[in-house]
């Protein structure tokens, strides 16, 4: 079974690769991880949080997030793919919509700023406004 959760946080557009150039990409290697089985088992969501925050094992894709999230978060996920970006972004909002705790432990240790939480309040707002 593979294990799951690209980017967390996130948004954390964090999946994978080496450290990169603003010209360079992470790898494409977990891009076909089924977000949505993660998002809907506790066990799996857990194991990547727990990962993150080093509190447990981290299967490889998750290595590679957790080794990629700082530079993604830094440079607004320049480095990744768009299906990576999608799914930093399925994560990252459902994390801050049902996960709250979890979230605010991640935040602190990769986003002490908010500045991707505020992106995604700000987000939420135009799409309430055009709707």
């Amino acid at each position: 079974m593979k294990t799951v959760l690209i980017t967390l946080v996130s948004a954390i557009c964090f999946l994978l690769g080496e450290e990169v150039s603003s010209e360079e990409k992470y790898t494409t290697k977990y891009d076909d991880v089924n977000i949505d089985a993660v998002l809907n088992s506790e066990r799996l969501l857990n194991a990547y949080v727990n990962c993150l925050m080093n509190r447990g094992a981290c299967a490889p894709d998750a290595a590679e997030l957790k080794k990629n999230l700082p530079d993604a978060l830094e440079h607004e996920c320049s480095a990744c793919s768009e299906k990576q970006k999608e799914i930093a972004d399925k994560l990252s909002h459902y994390l801050i919509d049902h996960r709250e705790e979890d979230w605010s432990l991640l935040e602190a240790k990769y986003d002490s700023t908010g500045a991707y939480r505020q992106r995604y309040l700000e987000d939420r707002l135009k799409e309430t406004a055009i709707d």
